[in-house]
């Protein structure tokens, strides 16, 4: 998976790579020369004390290890380069990927997975091809070009290069081996250490008044020692790693040393050629370690490879129509026929045959109890999610058959959950209709029961919204939210619970100016709070996923026995009436 996917984003690279490649050779070969020029000066030049040679060749010595430097520095820019570039499209495919999830594949690998699968992930690939591109590509140069040459200075000597590097291969190959379920089990640790910390980050409040500050510190600390315990459990066998090379490296020494001074004392070999041997097998091991050092990487580079590639590899099932209706004119006719949705491999749908017809100019409210899959229903009309049978038709068009912008224009949400983005109040107005006037804006606010408290910040539309909207109540939220919709001024406009947290007051000016800011659109309500609803045209009543009454208010209290139960849980009988 690691190969595929390196192979894919590195492919518009392939001309510097080839640069990168050729710098390397070149380099390489330079350093390779270098042992064999040293010989020459000590058996022609130093042994025979002719000092000509000594500087003919050093200069030639000179001019090689010049041309290795300016290799090396073009072969690390531009590797570099490419390694970057790598990284970032790696990063901006993730993104779009993720971009394109619907709600169901983002619940699936949930938030903080889909953080660390981005940020982190891509980073150990993206150090990983760094280091290729460093290290790596010289690596099996250097060791074939350093056996060659060993060779070419004593073929006996030459044998102990056979048992030498399989030993130092094996040894490491068993750590490896050992590494690679640790780096995994480490990858989804840290997913489960960003997991812990988002949650706590984003519920402070709610730890502190519950007063579970001790409790969340020990979910942490043993959450972290997880982390730690596995990380210490990698870098005991990353330990072994440079011990067992140095130990081979030193032996080898001692092993070339011995064993070549007997050559030379029987006249089998020169003193320049054992330096030139001795020097070709430290390159040769120094190549191994290189690829060793390469190797302590893979693992956990090759784990995160697969993590990118399973997101990657992981289609929406919400697929945009590759030839999308044109809307010519809207409407605001909305239409839910037998819709079913369920979640992959449940046992139940969450709702089912579901009929629904809203029209412009009425008010169609959802109610239900908790888990009644109100919210659910009204995701499927902006195609958070799509349906698993049954269709949703805006103005008589499937929706799927439209496309995304078609779709954004038409239909309008306030989520149950509104979000804010950081930035001003005006760029997250903005959000939906960048266009919009400051006139438009203000409008919206005074429609959104806003404009007071906007107003009285001292920037204005300009004022700072924090990341979330943490800098604001909860009831100033979902009144932003709310100008936030009616500056894009949809044909439908969905409200999911987007009511809870207004006083009464605010809640009642808030739907009088709606009903008249909406007058001809079509407006679908869920509600748990019967106040909101008991004036809508259509009320629809869900009880475990489908549709149990359809009427007025009036009507369901006489005839309804679950939407009776709702409002009498909230309401006396003379307030029901």
């Amino acid at each position: 998976m690691l190969i595929k996917l390196m192979r894919s984003f590195l492919r518009p690279y392939r001309k510097d790579l080839s640069l990168v490649v050729a710098l390397q050779l070149v380099q390489t070969l330079a350093i390779l020369y270098l042992p064999t020029l040293n010989a020459d000066i000590i058996d022609n030049g130093v042994v025979k004390g002719d000092m000509g040679y000594i500087l003919r060749v050093g200069g030639v010595m000179l001019a090689g290890t010049l041309i290795q430097i300016l290799c090396a520095i073009g072969a690390v820019y531009f590797g570099a380069r490419t390694a970057m570039a790598f990284g970032r499209d790696v990063r901006a495919a993730v993104f779009t990927r993720v971009q394109d999830f619907s709600a169901r594949e983002v619940g699936k690998f949930g938030t903080p997975s889909l953080i660390t699968r981005t940020t982190n992930d891509v980073q150990q690939v993206q150090m990983l091809t760094l280091m290729t591109f460093v290290m790596m590509v010289s690596a099996p140069i250097m060791c074939v070009g350093g056996i060659v040459l060993a060779v070419s200075q004593d073929v006996p000597l030459s044998s102990l290069v056979l048992i030498l590097v399989p030993v130092l291969g094996v040894s490491i190959g068993i750590l490896i081996a050992r590494m690679r379920p640790a780096f995994k089990l480490m990858q989804e640790r840290i997913d489960k250490i960003n997991q812990v910390l988002r949650e706590q980050i984003t519920g402070i409040r709610v730890i502190r008044a519950f007063v579970r500050d001790t409790k969340e510190r020990e979910r942490f600390t043993e959450t972290n020692t997880e982390l730690y315990d596995v990380s210490l459990k990698v870098g005991k066998l990353m330990a072994y790693m440079f011990p067992i090379v140095m130990l081979v490296m030193n032996v080898s020494s001692v092993a070339v040393l011995w064993f070549g001074g007997h050559r030379i004392d029987s006249g089998a070999m020169q003193v320049g050629a054992l330096t030139a041997f001795l020097s070709y097998l430290m390159y040769i091991l120094m190549s191994v370690m290189m690829a060793t050092f390469m190797f302590m990487m893979v693992p956990r580079a090759e784990v995160a490879a697969e993590r990118i590639s399973e997101v990657l590899d992981t289609e929406s099932s919400v697929v945009l129509p590759s030839n999308p209706v044109r809307l010519t004119e809207l409407h605001g006719h909305l239409e839910l026929s037998n819709v079913e949705f369920r979640y992959p491999g449940a046992e139940n749908p969450v709702v089912q045959g579901v009929d629904l017809v809203a029209r412009p100019g009425e008010t169609t409210a959802v109610i239900g109890s908790t888990g009644s899959g109100k919210t659910t229903l009204l995701n499927l009309i902006p195609r958070l999610m799509d349906t698993t049978d049954g269709v949703v038709k805006v103005d008589g068009i499937d929706v799927r058959e439209l496309g995304a912008d078609a779709l954004a224009k038409a239909v309008g949400l306030v989520p149950q959950k509104p979000y804010l983005f950081s930035g001003t109040v005006a760029s997250n107005l903005r959000y939906g209709k960048p266009e919009a006037t400051d006139e438009e804006l203000w409008h919206a606010l005074e429609v959104a029961q806003a404009r007071d408290f906007v107003s009285a910040m001292p920037e204005g539309l300009d004022a700072p919204i924090a990341q979330g909207g943490t800098n604001v109540s909860g009831g100033q939220r979902q009144r932003l939210a709310i100008a936030r919709m009616l500056v894009q001024r949809p044909e439908i406009y969905l409200f999911d619970d987007s009511f809870s947290a207004l006083d009464y007051a605010t809640d009642a000016a808030l739907r009088a100016a709606l009903a008249r800011e909406t007058s001809d659109a079509t407006v679908v309500i869920v509600a748990q709070r019967v106040s909101t609803i008991r004036s809508a045209d259509r009320i629809i009543v869900l009880d475990d996923g489908r549709v149990v009454g359809t009427g007025t208010h009036t009507e369901l209290m006489d005839g309804n026995e679950t939407y009776r139960e709702i409002v009498l849980s909230q309401l006396t009988e003379q307030e029901a009436a």
